[in-house]
């Protein structure tokens, strides 16, 4: 058999640029991981990041250190996409190239409006923009003049999503046809979303064919900045949109759209008949008329989204199957008002992929015999809702195999026996994302079993969980999902917040080698801060949350692609990036653990 040495020095007989051919066809991870493996390998990686035309690393969060060599000038750069959350101003010199085409940034916390300004001047050719919570930290701002930049530097600009707050009064004197002819998508976070705002955006951006708008009131809008029926109707003025989000969040203040009614839908309608998907939320005003006119007038709608639909109830989808939908996603948050007539009504819709009805408080085991009948159904969100041990035997026997996401959280009547019940081993499951947080019933019993079953999970959520302690995280670390990978291997984020039986023996099975793929960890902080700062430090990479975020949650909420995750090979990436890095830092927690006090 031969040796690595003679391996290595065979490759050294193949052309370079042969090897360097069939790397570019790699994505950063992968090839991080191939540069680990030996030195002729590492040679070639070194020269064709001068030349990447796409550059992903959004699994991680690199520092100026990691990011610096991996980004090398490169004049053939067309594609960047890069988590953030250890960067701040200091490295916007590195990521800007003047030959970028599309520019993704998330976590920008610590950035300033700068960062606009700057893509502005130096990204002339930019077709796709996003920038994710820029300037969020105390101390960052974004002036308006680093907006007019960014507009006025990128007139190729097609898409463009911006989560930062944007003042109200400010935007409309922004957005004009001659700054942004050929902009087709635009996703703004704003104070308040107002008449004024959509009409401006909907008379000057004439290729418009995606507008997501969301809001963040502080207080109650006056009606001057408001949207009205008025601003509904200015909606689609050039009859091109065929996606549309109007959301006002509760996120600081429990305020809703009070001054729009079934009217200002009714005006909106008529212009939106070849709409595919719509999102409103916050609109309490609205009744079943005004969403009915909805289903009824938009023939080619395949996602539906409504939330905090105060006055939706059964009616409006009695008649559905006398429509032409052919409705693929369905979200119904916080509409309280619906029963398990109206789910038996929707299913009739059997294509569905995406079923959202968290917060629905009376629909029980009657919705879940209907939802069984889905057969094309890969995420189902049941949050809160009045459902049982007994009903989940409806989604065993229906579509548990081809679930990809299934939230379960706060069904207070769910115990350890429902784990059995959906994973009792009879079929092949794909599912990858599961929520068990705050069931008070739920206990080490039901994760025992959720381990047995070899289920490829990537992220579950466990939160709140009083009865969930230290052998949920054994089982867990010790779960092989086959036989060839290694222990706990499948877990990229796992949500320990508030369990009440974790102590301090936890976290050395937390610890490495064990779930080699985790990226996200929340657990509480609090007691024992010592501990979750040495784990942090000894696994860089790993994202620990102590104070109770929710962990990998985007703001656009975009959960009708949430079970197409592409999750690369990032340990070996990190193993190259961390290489030869001594072990002081496990040293410190062992030290932290002897010191330790019993966590609750």
């Amino acid at each position: 058999m031969a040796t690595s040495e003679s391996s290595g020095k065979n490759l050294d007989r193949l052309p370079g640029a042969l090897l360097c051919t069939i790397m570019t066809k790699l994505d950063v991870a992968s090839i991080c991981s191939v540069a680990a493996t030996c030195t002729t390998f590492r040679t070639c990686v070194s020269q064709i990041l001068s030349f990447l035309t796409n550059f992903n690393l959004l699994d991680i969060a690199p520092s100026m250190e990691i990011i610096r060599p991996l980004l090398p000038p490169n004049p053939y750069l067309r594609s960047l996409k890069v988590d953030c959350g250890k960067l701040d101003d200091s490295s916007i010199e590195i990521m800007l190239r003047p030959s970028l085409q599309e520019l993704c940034l998330q976590n920008c916390a610590d950035f300033s409006g700068k960062l606009l300004s700057e893509i502005g001047g130096q990204c002339k050719d930019l077709r796709s923009l996003y920038l994710g919570s820029v300037a969020e930290k105390r101390g960052r701002s974004i002036h308006i003049s680093d907006l007019e930049e960014l507009l006025n530097g990128c007139p190729q600009l097609e898409a463009l999503v911006l989560i930062p707050n944007v003042e109200p009064h400010q935007l409309p004197n922004q957005i004009r046809p001659f700054i942004l002819p050929s902009i087709q998508k635009l996703c703004l976070s704003v104070d308040y979303i107002t008449d004024a705002m959509v009409g401006t955006i909907s008379q000057g951006l004439v290729s418009l064919t995606h507008l997501d708008l969301r809001d963040t009131p502080l207080i109650e809008p006056r009606i001057t900045f408001d949207l009205t029926n008025s601003g509904l109707q200015q909606i689609n003025h050039h009859g091109k949109l065929k996606h549309l989000s109007l959301i006002r969040s509760q996120e600081f203040v429990v305020t809703y759209f009070r001054r729009v009614n079934d009217l200002g839908i009714l005006l909106m309608a008529d212009k939106c008949a070849n709409m595919e998907s719509i999102c409103l939320g916050g609109f309490c005003r609205v009744t079943d008329t005004g969403f009915k006119t909805i289903l009824h007038s938009c023939s080619n709608l395949c996602k539906l989204r409504v939330s905090h639909g105060t006055q939706l109830t059964d009616l409006v989808f009695h008649d559905i199957s006398a429509t032409s939908l052919s409705l693929m996603h369905v979200c119904l948050r916080w509409c309280n008002l619906l029963t398990n007539n109206a789910i038996k009504s929707l299913v009739s819709n059997t294509g569905l992929k995406v079923l959202d009805l968290r917060d629905c408080k009376n629909l029980g085991d009657e919705a879940l015999r209907a939802i069984s009948c889905l057969p094309q159904l890969k995420i189902l969100l049941l949050d809160g809702s009045d459902i049982s041990d007994a009903g989940m035997s409806y989604l065993r026997h229906g579509i548990i195999s081809s679930l990809v996401t299934l939230s379960l959280r706060g069904c207070k009547r769910l115990t350890d026996k429902c784990i059995s019940v959906l994973f009792d081993g009879s079929s092949k499951l794909q599912l990858q994302e599961l929520d068990l947080s705050n069931l008070p019933n739920l206990s080490d019993n039901g994760i025992l079993t959720l381990a047995k079953s070899r289920v490829p999970i990537s992220e579950l959520r466990v939160r709140q969980c009083p009865l969930i302690g230290d052998t949920s995280i054994i089982a867990l670390a010790s779960m092989q999902v086959d036989d060839d990978r290694w222990y706990g291997s499948s877990i990229r984020l796992l949500d320990l917040y508030k369990c009440g039986g974790i102590t301090p023996l936890a976290f050395r099975w937390l610890k490495k080698p064990y779930f080699p793929k985790l990226r996200w960890l929340g657990v509480t902080g609090s007691v024992n801060r010592d501990i979750v700062d040495a784990l942090a430090r000894s696994r860089p990479f790993l994202n620990v949350a102590c104070r109770g975020e929710e962990l990998g949650v985007d703001q656009w909420d975009n959960s009708d692609s949430m079970y197409m995750h592409d999750y690369g090979e990032v340990d070996e990436l990190e193993e190259w990036l961390y290489e030869g890095e001594d072990e002081s830092d496990d040293e410190e927690m062992a030290e932290a653990e002897i010191n330790a006090e019993p966590m609750v």
